[in-house]
C-alpha cells in the first residue's frame, strides 16, 4: 500500500511518498512540503499507472548525451547521407547545448529559447534540421517510458520562404554543356533525365537498354564526410527512367569497351565521379564564365538540374504522374507540392478546355427564360398563381 509519512529537517516538516511501480518494485519520492501537495503527487501516480502512462523518474536522470547516442544507434533505417547530417546536427549544435542535461530537464520554453538564438544566426531550413535531431532524441525517450511528454513538441520554427527555382531553357541547358566541355554529357544527362547526381554517379553500364531508351535505377553513391557509400535510391524503390535518342551516342561511348558492372561516368582517376569534385574542377568555372557575359543567366547547381529535367517534361506535355515516376517521387502529391508552380499552366488550360467543350451561345440560351415565364416569376422564383375569378 502507498504511505505518506513526515520528517524533519533544518527547514521544518517534509512529506515523503513510498509507492509501488507497475511491475512491483517499491519506490519512494521526499521533499514535499505538505501533505496536500504529496497526496496530489501520489493520485497523480495512481492515476498514470492505472491509465498505463507511467514514467519512473529514475529513467530521465541520463543526460542527453548518452541517451543521444542510444538514439543514433537505433537510426539504421535511414540513408547513409542522412544518417550523417544527423550526426553533424548532433555534434556540432545538440550536443555543446544539451550533452549535460538530463532528460527530465529539458523545459519546453528551454527548447524554443535554443531555436530562437538558433534562428538569429542559421538558415531556416537549417534551424529546422538541428530541432529535428533534437526531437528526435527526446520523442525516443519518450517511447522508452523515460519522460512523460517530448517537450520539443509545438516550438515555433522559423518559416521557410521558397525562393524561385532556376529552371534553364533548351538552349540555356546546351550552353552550360558547352561550358563544360569533355563533360558535357553530365550536363546533358542531368537535365533530361532528371537523375539525381548519386544514382547517375552509380549508374552502371549493364543498367541502360539502348533498344528501349531505359535507364534501370536500382543503386546510387553517395559520399557522407567523405566515405563512399553504395546503397538504394531514394525512397529504396528501382524505377526506369526514359532518355531521348540525342543522349544515345554519348551513352554508348561512354560504355565502349567496359564490363557490365563498370561506372558509366567515372572520375578522371577511374574512380566514383564525386559531386564536390565535380564542381570545383568544372561546374563552378563553366558557370561563372557564362554568367560573366550573360548576368541573368540563371545560378544552378548540379542538383538544380533536376528541377530543370521536370520543368522539360511538363513543358513538353508530360502529366504530374509521368513526372513523378521519372523523378523517383514517392507519391504524385510530392511532385505537385514540389514543383506546383510548374503545372500552374495546367489552370488555364481548364478553362479554355471547358470555353471550348460547349458553344458559348448555347449554355445561354439554356439558362435563359421566355419573357411570359420571366414576368410570372416572382423574385422569390416561384411562379405565381393566377387569382381565381370573381363572379
Amino acid at each position: 500500500m502507498p504511505t505518506i509519512t513526515s520528517y524533519a529537517t533544518a527547514g521544518g516538516k517534509r512529506y515523503l511518498v513510498r509507492y509501488r511501480t507497475p511491475d512491483r518494485r517499491q519506490t519512494m519520492k521526499r521533499g514535499f512540503a505538505t501533505k496536500r501537495d504529496a497526496e496530489r503527487f501520489l493520485a497523480g501516480v495512481e492515476m498514470s499507472k492505472d491509465r498505463g502512462e507511467w514514467v519512473d523518474p529514475t529513467k530521465s536522470r541520463v543526460t542527453i548525451s548518452h541517451w543521444a547516442e542510444q538514439w543514433y544507434a537505433a537510426q539504421v533505417q535511414l540513408k547513409p547521407t542522412t544518417r550523417s547530417g544527423y550526426r553533424h546536427g548532433l555534434d556540432k549544435h545538440v550536443l555543446p547545448r544539451w550533452g549535460t542535461t538530463r532528460l527530465g530537464e529539458v523545459s519546453h520554453a528551454d527548447v524554443q529559447a535554443w531555436v530562437s538564438d538558433l534562428s538569429a544566426r542559421l538558415a531556416p531550413s537549417t534551424v529546422r534540421q538541428i530541432h529535428l535531431v533534437l526531437s528526435g532524441v527526446l520523442k525516443y525517450a519518450v517511447m522508452d517510458r523515460r519522460i512523460p511528454s517530448n517537450p520539443s513538441d509545438g516550438v515555433r520554427l522559423p518559416r521557410i520562404v521558397k525562393s524561385s527555382r532556376g529552371y534553364l531553357s533548351n538552349e540555356q541547358v546546351a550552353r552550360l554543356a558547352r561550358a563544360c566541355g569533355p563533360d558535357a554529357d553530365v550536363i546533358i544527362m542531368l537535365a533530361y533525365t532528371g537523375l539525381r547526381w548519386g544514382e547517375m554517379a552509380g549508374l552502371k553500364t549493364a543498367r541502360i537498354d539502348f533498344d528501349r531508351r531505359r535507364i534501370d535505377v536500382v543503386e546510387a553513391v553517395s559520399d557522407p564526410r567523405g566515405r563512399i557509400i553504395w546503397g538504394t535510391p531514394k525512397s529504396h524503390e528501382r524505377r526506369s527512367v526514359p532518355f531521348p535518342d540525342f543522349l544515345s551516342d554519348s551513352l554508348r561511348a561512354r560504355c565502349a569497351g567496359k564490363h557490365p558492372d563498370d561506372l558509366v561516368f567515372m572520375a578522371p582517376d577511374g574512380g566514383v565521379l564525386r559531386s564536390g569534385n565535380f564542381r570545383n574542377r568544372r561546374f563552378n568555372s563553366a558557370l561563372a564564365s557564362i554568367q560573366e557575359a550573360d548576368p541573368e543567366f540563371p545560378k544552378v547547381t548540379p542538383h538544380d538540374l533536376r528541377h530543370t529535367a521536370a520543368s522539360l517534361a511538363v513543358s513538353v506535355g508530360a502529366n504530374v504522374k509521368a513526372v513523378q515516376r521519372m523523378l523517383g517521387h514517392s507519391s504524385a502529391a510530392m511532385t505537385l507540392d514540389v514543383y506546383a508552380d510548374l503545372f500552374d499552366d495546367d489552370l488555364d488550360a481548364v478553362a479554355v478546355a471547358l470555353n471550348g467543350s460547349v458553344p458559348f451561345s448555347s449554355v445561354f440560351k439554356m439558362c435563359s427564360l421566355d419573357e411570359n415565364e420571366a414576368e410570372s416569376r416572382p423574385k422569390n422564383g416561384h411562379k405565381k398563381r393566377p387569382l381565381p375569378s370573381v363572379s
